[in-house]
């Protein structure tokens, strides 16, 4: 850091004294600067120091001045008490007065706002207020700063207070610092800065910096003089400090004195800087007034990819220039040199060098730690680090420190030291490569004490590096004239003007680069220069990039490799093209290096090339050639042949294999490539069978999907396989059937193929036309069973018996999936399959059950009972069964009673979640009561919820008037799980049923007829008598409790003579006369003389403890009406047959004759105008 004088001025009064300059101000653009002389105002022009303008309106000193931050108005103040506002014509506009004299104008850098500050009081104006507002202080005011953002003031005072306050003048914060006085302070400029940071000096001799809450930050710096001026560069990155000491200093934002800007004959009353440069303007109690320009210059050093540098002067930051990673060491002091070495980093400071190494061996790790502190202020020119030393230089004296501080040696030189650097060597034993002012190269090794003579030039060096192997050196000289010599004979290899820097490329030793004029210079050997712009100067080169630095900072330039590249390959030097390669080139320069080697036959050059871009065709290229030549079979027109088809060039490459005398290779080539009329010509020459050749072409042609011509070609070499399953699996069956034609009869495997892709596509006639040529019955009545044609089927069966066993379990299966469950049973017993019937009815019941579909899941129970009853042989009784009968007859009782509950549940689940239901509330009622009754003495079956059959009867005995039962419904729900959708209502329903009278209405409990018992809502004995055990005998629609009673015979009557004498009334017509398939009970009995009655009248059932049936003999059954009898008959001798009586024969009852279920007439009758069927077992029933 250097300040250079820019221009001064002396101003004396009309007497020849000396005028003190109390203060300075610059126009925003820095164009302009203001002076307080005595009662005057200078305007000076800023670059050159000429007088503008002389402004006379105070009648006395003036003391302070301020620019405001538009550049439209500025003010002045002094010991005449006033303030005057001036516009940028200088002419006053505005003059506003205190009691007192003048001390600080500040201007609000974003309102405009101006503060004037006196010895009693502070004046707050701007344009918009008509008066202004002044506000009383406890002491002097010696100056002030107004915050970037505007928002705060800050006030130095005379008794050693700082007072904050907000724009409006209203105290926010107060510093007490001292009993001296604050006589300079300002905050930094900078509003990118998270904090406001207010830097304050005083006559304490102290430099302090404050937060806008009034916190330190830091400890004071302390000063050996009295500050009576501060300044901060625009940036806010340093400030300026002017006083008693006659000097301008330079201090960092943390605080830390860099040095002195400059020094003066009097005390410096004001210092500032000029916005957005680096300029400081300085004003003396001796009237003179100096612009002094501030030069930064850039403290650096480099070692191949590492490059430090000064920031901030006390920070050095570490940049990797490969990576672009970064790393900044805060040293917290004045950084004077720098320089780096490999793993090492010194810093030089004013008290001290300290050296820095990384923390590890990783050539990309950027952490460094202190390893040795030299604490000694030594004075160099330049400053170079080895791996255990440090080197001054001090113009033409060398010094060589260990790390501990000590000097070891000195070499003293002939000449000024003008180049430098650190080139490498063991340990302690580098070498440095110095350049002199009188020509001279030198190298010194640090174990040497004599330095080694390179050789000597007409003029000074200017700047030199040494290649990669240090076997050639570039030199620099005063007339910038770069000269390139071979040093193992030191001869001069080339000159190149315009440079004014050079290196050498780190990973190439014959491969500089230079830059002078504007311009980087890239050179190969001896091969002309690659140009291109640059800014700056060039400081390395690392394969293909250098790296340029420019000002302060350091870029990185990547170079192409072109223009190098070919100069080798078109003097065919492959192995110095390939040095160039491995630094960095596009892969288009690579691929075009590599095929030039290869073409020369450089196959190792090459190989290595194509690696580098991956580029595997080409490698397997080089394999296939590197085994030609070790086979020794193959000559040079082969060898380029397979080059030049690698490339493309086919025509040229077929010329080199015929050449060659190998047509084959060139036939395969063409076949590749699918180019068979070429092929095909290549043959005929030379007399070659063209089959392979077809062969080749079918392949290629399917492989680029024009499988048609492919077929096509399969058939014209007799490969009938291949082409049909091209054909089918393209679905070109007209060509297919074709092929079938085509073939003879006895190519069992083609044709069956053929028919194969016809099933697959669903081409039956195609398929049949196959299998008839074939001969092949069996597959064709496959093929009719496999597309359900089952006439066709069954007509192949009538004429070929033998195969008809073929059809029934398909067929069987068949009818299943199409719901017809009774017709697959005969087929799935002709099958000889019962269980194959069982396991589909099982399934289907199953997926009912999970869908909710209980009808289906009842029907489909029921159909599975009477399976297992056709099972059952006819004419043997139960003890007569074996163990696998009397299994299918449980299973018979058990899928009637589980056929029955899921009937009755599917309308109690539709009443839940449907809104309209076809049944009426009785029979809900009735049907909820028979599955719960069924429930307390067995386990209800899986689907079915209980809940739902309680929260049903729960809702339905409420309309009906069962309140009691209503009421216990609900309260047992309550203890429930209950769905959030039911919650509400159920509560509701609990509520309203507690409200109600506690019992039931007496015709809604079920009567029993044979005992006229009444029996409660909800039995515990379940569907029977409570009294006598009489099972309820219910009608299957309404769920009514049937006025039927069941009688037993008495011994000695078989049920023959029973059926024969209950049909011998004469006066009753056959029930087959009216309904072929029913029975019905007629209206028309005698009751008073009904033996049946009295026998029901007088039958004892005290103390009965199992249900026991009325017993009737031969004249009861004689008496009875056919009409009024039903018999339950399985047709099977192991199931007894059961007798019904009705009592009560004013009502019309029917049984349905397939799956003996009750029910009334009307009901019944109802249903076959519906469904033509039964509501339970869904038989058609034909009524006339």
């Amino acid at each position: 850091m250097r300040a250079f004088l820019s221009w001064s001025d002396t101003i004396n009064d009309h007497e020849g004294n000396q005028q003190p300059i109390y203060d300075i101000a610059f126009s925003p653009d820095g164009s302009e600067i203001l002076a307080a002389v005595g009662n005057q105002i200078l305007v000076y022009e800023s670059n050159e120091g000429s007088l503008i303008q002389t402004l006379k309106a105070h009648k006395n000193t003036v003391y302070c001045l301020d620019y405001s931050q538009d550049g439209k108005q500025f003010a002045s103040g002094g010991a005449d008490k006033d303030v005057i506002i001036w516009n940028n014509k200088y002419e006053g506009i505005l003059k506003y007065h205190h009691n007192d004299p003048i001390q600080h104008l500040s201007f609000n850098p974003v309102s405009g706002q101006v503060v004037s500050c006196t010895l009693s009081d502070f004046g707050l104006w701007s344009a918009e207020q008509k008066s202004v507002i002044k506000h009383k202080v406890p002491s002097r005011i010696l100056c002030s700063s107004w915050t970037s953002d505007g928002q705060y003031i800050a006030l130095g005072m005379y008794n050693g207070h700082i007072s904050i306050r907000n724009k409006l003048g209203e105290e926010k914060i107060r510093i007490e610092r001292s009993t001296l006085p604050i006589w300079a302070l300002s905050w930094n400029p900078n509003p990118h800065n998270d904090q406001q940071i207010l830097a304050v000096t005083d006559w304490s001799r102290k430099l302090s910096f404050f937060q806008i809450n009034g916190r330190q930050v830091g400890r004071d710096r302390v000063l050996d003089y009295d500050p009576c001026s501060i300044s901060y560069f625009t940036n806010g990155d340093y400030v300026v400090i002017g006083g008693s000491d006659n000097k301008v200093s330079l201090w960092t934002t943390d605080g830390i004195n860099i040095g002195t800007l400059c020094e003066r004959n009097s005390w410096v009353w004001c210092c500032k800087v000029r916005p957005n440069q680096n300029y400081v303007a300085v004003g003396c109690n001796d009237g003179t007034i100096s612009m002094y320009q501030v030069v930064f210059s850039t403290v650096h050093g480099l070692h191949h990819d590492r490059y430090a540098y000064r920031d901030n002067m006390t920070d050095v930051v570490i940049q990797h220039l490969s990576t672009n990673q970064r790393a900044r060491i805060r040293c917290r002091d004045y950084v004077k040199k720098i320089a780096v070495y490999r793993d090492r980093l010194a810093v030089q400071l004013p008290e001290k060098i300290i050296i820095y190494e990384l923390f590890h061996d990783d050539a990309t790790d950027m952490h460094y730690r202190i390893k040795e502190k030299i604490i000694k202020k030594l004075d160099c020119n330049l400053l170079v680090v080895t791996s255990e030393h440090i080197i001054l230089c001090l113009e033409k004296k060398l010094q060589m420190y260990n790390f501990s501080g000590e000097k070891e040696k000195e070499w003293n030189l002939e000449s000024l030291i003008r180049y430098i650097k650190v080139i490498g060597g063991h340990k302690k034993q580098e070498c440095l490569l110095i350049g002199l002012k009188n020509g001279q190269i030198l190298k010194i090794f640090l174990n040497n004490t004599f330095p080694i003579e390179i050789m000597k030039l007409e003029s000074a060096i200017h700047c030199l590096d040494l290649s990669l192997s240090r076997n050639k050196l570039a030199v620099i000289d005063e007339q910038y004239i770069c000269s390139v010599y071979d040093l193992r004979n030191n001869t001069l290899l080339y000159q190149e003007p315009n440079a004014s820097s050079v290196a050498w490329n780190m990973e190439n030793e014959d491969m500089l680069c230079y830059s002078g004029n504007g311009s980087l210079y890239v050179k190969v050997d001896d091969f002309p220069s690659y140009e291109q712009k640059m800014q700056g100067f060039v400081v390395g080169f690392k394969g293909t990039r250098v790296f340029c630095l420019h000002v302060y900072s350091m870029s990185t330039i990547h170079i192409p490799q072109t223009e190098s590249l070919e100069c080798c390959i078109r003097k065919k030097e492959f192995d110095k093209g390939y040095g160039i390669v491995t630094l960095g080139v596009t892969d288009d320069d690579c691929e075009k290096f590599a095929y030039e080697a290869l073409l020369n036959l450089n196959l190792d050059i090459a190989k290595k090339a194509y690696i580098r871009i991956r580029d595997l065709k080409h490698l397997e290229l080089i394999q296939v050639i590197e085994r030609m030549l070790k086979e020794g079979k193959y000559n040079k027109y082969i060898i380029m042949g397979e080059i030049i088809a690698y490339e493309g060039k086919y025509s040229e490459a077929s010329q080199y294999f015929v050449k060659g005398g190998d047509p084959q290779r060139a036939i395969d080539m063409y076949t590749s490539l699918n180019k068979w009329t070429e092929a095909t010509k290549i043959a005929h020459d030379a007399n070659i069978n063209i089959e392979s050749i077809l062969k080749k072409k079918a392949i290629m042609q399917q492989s680029t999907n024009d499988d048609l011509a492919a077929a096509s070609t399969y058939i014209e070499v007799g490969d009938y396989i291949r082409a049909i399953n091209i054909l089918g699996s393209n679905k070109a069956f007209d060509k297919l059937i074709e092929v079938v034609h085509l073939i003879d009869k006895s190519e069992k495997k083609a044709l069956s193929l053929c028919v194969d892709y016809f099933k697959k596509n669903n081409e039956t006639n195609y398929a049949m036309e196959t299998l008839t040529k074939m001969g092949d019955i069996g597959h064709l009545l496959n093929l009719h069973i496999e597309l359900h044609n089952w006439e066709e089927a069954f007509n192949i069966a009538e004429t070929h018996p033998d195969i008809a066993h073929q059809i029934y379990l398909p067929y069987a299966n068949w009818l299943s999936i199409n719901n017809r469950f009774i017709e697959a049973q005969e087929y799935f017993r002709k099958a000889k399959k019962p269980e194959e019937a069982y396991k589909v009815l099982e399934q289907l019941t199953i997926n009912s059950i999970i869908e909710k579909r209980f009808d289906d899941a009842s029907y489909y129970i029921w159909i599975l009972s009477q399976e297992h009853l056709e099972n059952i042989p006819d004419h043997l009784s139960y003890d007569e069964l074996s163990n696998t009968d009397k299994k299918s007859l449980k299973k018979f009782y058990e899928y009637q009673k589980l056929s029955e509950i899921y009937y009755v549940y599917y309308f109690i689940q539709r009443y839940i979640d449907e809104p309209f239901t076809p049944h009426l509330p009785e029979a809900l009622f009735s049907m909820s009561r028979y599955i719960l009754n069924y429930g307390n003495k067995h386990s209800l079956p899986h689907g079915i919820s209980k809940l739902y059959v309680l929260y049903a009867l729960a809702k339905i005995s409420s309309q009906l008037g069962a309140s009691q039962l209503s009421k216990t419904i609900y309260e047992k729900m309550q203890q429930l799980k209950i769905p959030d959708e039911w919650k509400e209502s159920i509560d509701l329903g609990t509520v309203l049923s507690r409200g109600k009278l506690n019992n039931d209405k007496e015709e809604l409990k079920s009567v029993c007829y044979q005992c006229s018992f009444v029996n409660p809502l909800l039995n515990q004995n379940g569907n029977e008598c409570s009294n006598c055990f009489e099972p309820f005998i219910h009608s299957f629609y309404s769920f009514e409790n049937l006025p039927v009673v069941e009688f037993s015979l008495k011994d000695g009557i078989t049920e023959e003579e029973a059926i024969q004498l209950i049909n011998k009334d004469i006066y009753i017509r056959d029930l087959a006369d009216s309904n072929e398939n029913v029975q019905q009970m007629k209206i028309g009995n005698d009751k008073e003389n009904d033996l049946f009655l009295k026998l029901l009248a007088g039958a004892g059932r005290e103390n009965r403890e199992e249900y026991k049936s009325i017993e009737v003999d031969r004249e009861t059954l004689k008496s009875m009406n056919k009409h009024d009898v039903y018999i339950k008959n399985w047709n099977k001798k192991c199931i007894p047959i059961k007798f019904y009586k009705s009592v009560l024969t004013d009502i019309s009852i029917t049984v349905c004759p397939l799956c003996n279920h009750f029910f009334e007439s009307t009901e019944y009758e109802f249903s076959l105008l519906q469904k033509q069927a039964c509501p339970f077992c869904r038989n058609k029933v034909n009524k006339s």
